[in-house]
């Protein structure tokens, strides 16, 4: 499905992306971007709300990322090295304001009741603590978290394109990429995989159902 199509379906409502993506725009792009790609392969570019991509021109962007923060069932907040301290010319800190996006997609999220997840980008960026963050996404500070390292990142990105996937609830709708219908139904076996590059919830051994090609 083109960029153009699923941004028209997403603003006529008739679909909605399980995932969004949360992120700056100056914070790790490259990485940013090649989480982007690795989701889209994964579940279909129609199942990942990513602003650039998703919001058409003319449309009512404010009004599309709440209804989008609102309504997803899984935000990936897209954490850098400059994701917490980033400042406007000004010089203040762009979370310390009322109106910041990143800052209001992660609190519409969470009062939601969504499942949030913070994403470190790199090998040695870490998650803010819950007093350098605003009271209302303070939160984000103790949720479990996933890494995509900048080392060996083919496999970061694997383990999160594994993580992000068993994190959505199954269903007939979304059995292949994107939601054209439902699969027909295939042989499967149950192997034991170790997923890393995460926090403690991710490290452990965990059984998991592959589908043979």
């Amino acid at each position: 499905m083109s960029t153009i199509l699923t941004s028209r379906l997403v603003r006529e409502g008739a679909i909605v992306p399980r995932i969004f993506l949360s992120f700056r725009k100056a914070d790790s792009r490259w990485m940013r971007d090649r989480v982007y790609r690795t989701l889209s392969d994964r579940l279909g570019a129609a199942e990942i709300f990513k602003s650039g991509q998703s919001i058409p021109p003319g449309a009512d962007y404010a009004e599309i990322l709440r209804r989008q923060a609102a309504e997803c069932e899984l935000m990936c907040v897209l954490i850098g090295p400059g994701w917490l301290d980033a400042r406007g010319e000004d010089g203040v800190r762009l979370l310390d304001r009322a109106h910041d996006w990143v800052r209001l997609e992660i609190a519409t999220a969470l009062r939601a009741g969504n499942r949030v997840v913070p994403v470190l980008l790199g090998d040695a960026t870490t998650l803010p603590d819950a007093s350098a963050l605003p009271a209302e996404i303070a939160q984000l500070a103790r949720l479990q978290f996933l890494r995509v390292p900048e080392t060996h990142l083919p496999d970061g990105l694997d383990h999160l394109g594994d993580a992000v996937t068993d994190l959505l609830p199954r269903t007939d709708a979304a059995t292949g990429p994107g939601r054209g219908g439902a699969a027909a139904a295939e042989p499967s076996m149950t192997m034991t995989a170790h997923v890393s590059g995460g926090g403690n919830a991710y490290q452990a051994a965990r059984d998991q159902t592959i589908r043979p090609a």
